[in-house]
C-alpha cells in the first residue's frame, strides 16, 4: 500500500482529461511543486503515482483519490497548497493524508446522474426510471475483451445499494450508490439500460458526476 494520498476533484474542462494524460500530469506537477516523492526504479525513472479506481472520461467527480509515496523535505500540510499552483484549471486538491486503509475497502462510489431535456423533462420521465430501477433484475451487454463474443452479460440490480430518482423542470437527477470494484458498475450502463427500454425517454444530455467514496458501512472512505 502507498504510503500517502492525495483526495483531488476534477471537474469542468479537465474532465476530458484522459486517465494515462492525467498521470502525466501529476508526475509533472509534482516536479514543478518541487515536491520529492518515490520514483520508479531502472534506467527510465519516473514518479510514482497510482489512481485508484480511475473516472471515465467526461465524468466529474469530488472524491479522487492519488496514491504516492511523499519522501523526507515537504510536509503533507503543506503539499495541496503547492499542487494546486502546478496543476491545470479543474484539478483541485483537497487534503494530503496517510494512507492507512487499503484500497479494496472502499466498496462503494455515489454517483449524480443528470438527464437533460431541451424542452423539458417529459412527462412519465420520473416513474419510468423508478420502474426500472425497482426491477428485480436488469440485465445489459457489456463490452469485454476477455469475452469471445466481445460481451459480458451484466445485471445491474445487486449493484446497485440505493438510489434516489428526482424529475426537475428540465432535467431529471439520479443519485445512486453503486458497487466500486469486484466487480463496479459503470453508471453509464444505467443510462443505455433505460434508454433501451424507453427510447422515447432518451436524454438530450446527460452528465455524470463521483460524489463519495464509501466503505461497506457507508462511511466515507479515507
Amino acid at each position: 500500500m502507498a504510503e500517502h494520498r492525495l483526495l483531488f476533484s476534477k471537474t469542468g474542462r479537465a474532465r476530458y482529461i484522459s486517465h494515462l494524460d492525467l498521470m502525466r500530469t501529476f508526475q509533472r506537477a509534482f516536479f514543478r511543486a518541487d515536491i520529492p516523492i518515490k520514483h520508479t526504479e531502472g534506467f527510465n525513472p519516473h514518479a510514482f503515482v497510482s489512481i485508484a479506481l480511475p473516472l471515465s472520461v467526461g465524468f466529474s467527480s469530488e472524491c479522487e483519490i492519488l496514491e504516492f509515496g511523499l519522501l523526507d523535505g515537504v510536509g503533507e500540510e503543506d503539499v495541496p497548497a503547492r499542487l494546486n499552483a502546478a496543476l491545470p484549471e479543474g484539478i483541485t486538491i483537497h487534503k494530503c493524508y496517510k494512507a492507512e486503509r487499503p484500497i479494496k475497502h472502499l466498496t462503494h462510489l455515489n454517483y449524480i446522474i443528470t438527464f437533460t431535456y431541451e424542452m423539458g423533462a417529459p412527462f412519465g420521465v420520473e416513474n419510468a426510471m423508478k420502474q426500472l430501477l425497482s426491477r428485480e433484475s436488469v440485465v445489459v451487454r457489456k463490452k469485454s475483451k476477455k469475452a469471445k463474443a466481445g460481451f459480458t452479460e451484466v445485471d445491474l440490480i445487486p449493484l446497485i445499494k440505493s438510489w434516489n430518482v428526482e424529475g426537475r423542470r428540465d432535467t431529471l437527477v439520479i443519485d445512486v450508490v453503486l458497487a466500486a470494484q469486484n466487480p463496479g458498475l459503470n453508471p453509464e450502463l444505467i443510462r443505455a439500460a433505460f434508454c433501451e427500454e424507453f427510447p422515447e425517454f432518451a436524454p438530450d444530455f446527460v452528465s455524470f458526476h463521483r460524489k463519495k467514496a464509501l466503505d461497506a458501512e457507508g462511511e466515507l472512505f479515507l
